[in-house]
């Protein structure tokens, strides 16, 4: 008898696992993303519903840290450095809580992600932005708890949290004009030494202009002279030998061979050796 018993549980066990239905989530899963200026953002949160109940200052209390949603930790991320409040946020991910009062909110960011709700163990280390933003009463309920992106500029946004009649926005700025900046200052500055020696590279081996390559890794040799790089001096070498000029691809090998030997890079070192003879300077 104990043996039939057992037999039932494990084939009601078995239709248990496989009859699993899968039902709405009471709070579902979102994400929202934006492109902020150069900088690319996105939100991950669950979205709870009013269903008739009142919210702020009574199922959000006033004065207690909320988890700003439901389930998980609400969670932005930033592909940048971004400021908010005048404090640097390194780009990452963040958890955000908040704690809201019937005329303003304070916003915290988090660095630990990982927690249901608001952290059991509070680590003031953790918070690496706070920030008080006022609440603006809006005409009509809004059912659906709501997390988007507005004020978009080149340099801002603002993260807008909208429930029942409430609505709370913080501002974040990117570093746009930095990274603009400094991508016009390169372009208009000429190629760099990377650029001559690709352009060379690639001329060599698709079997191009090769003294049009010359002039670019002689360019790019020259701009790293302070510091030479032995496999860009390898790349001189067979470039020249190809365009016919023997002496300097000669002298581009001897350079290279030195710089191989103090890197201890044997391949480096017989190929040299290899080309010198065959060039006839060993």
């Amino acid at each position: 008898m104990k043996k039939l018993l057992l037999i039932f549980a494990v084939f009601a066990m078995a239709f248990n696992t496989n009859a699993q239905i899968e039902t709405p989530q009471p709070s579902p899963l979102a994400k929202v993303e934006q492109k902020v200026g150069l900088t690319d953002v996105s939100i991950e949160y669950s979205r709870p519903n009013m269903r008739g109940r009142t919210i702020f200052g009574d199922l959000v209390p006033y004065g207690k840290m909320w988890r700003t949603g439901a389930n998980k930790n609400t969670m932005v991320t930033f592909s940048d450095d971004v400021t908010v409040g005048g404090k640097e946020l390194k780009a990452g991910s963040y958890a955000i809580f908040v704690t809201p009062s019937e005329k303003s909110w304070e916003v915290t960011f988090y660095s630990d992600t990982e927690n249901w709700g608001t952290p059991r163990n509070w680590d003031d280390s953790k918070v690496a932005a706070k920030v008080s933003a006022d609440v603006y009463p809006l005409p009509m309920n809004i059912e659906t708890f709501t997390i988007s992106f507005d004020d978009l500029s080149n340099d801002s946004a603002v993260i807008g949290m909208m429930w029942e009649k409430a609505y709370v926005g913080i501002k974040f700025e990117v570093p746009t004009d930095k990274a603009v900046s400094a991508a016009i200052d390169r372009v208009m500055s000429g190629p760099g030494a990377g650029d001559y020696y690709a352009a060379a590279r690639y001329y060599l081996e698709a079997d191009k202009d090769i003294n049009q390559a010359a002039k670019w890794i002689d360019m790019a040799v020259d701009m790293t002279k302070d510091q030479p790089r032995f496999w860009w001096l390898r790349q001189q070498s067979l470039i020249h030998a190809k365009a016919g000029n023997k002496d300097r691809a000669i002298a581009a090998a001897k350079a290279s061979l030195a710089g191989a030997k103090e890197a201890k890079n044997d391949d480096y070192v017989k190929m040299n050796m290899d080309s010198l003879k065959e060039w006839g300077a060993m």
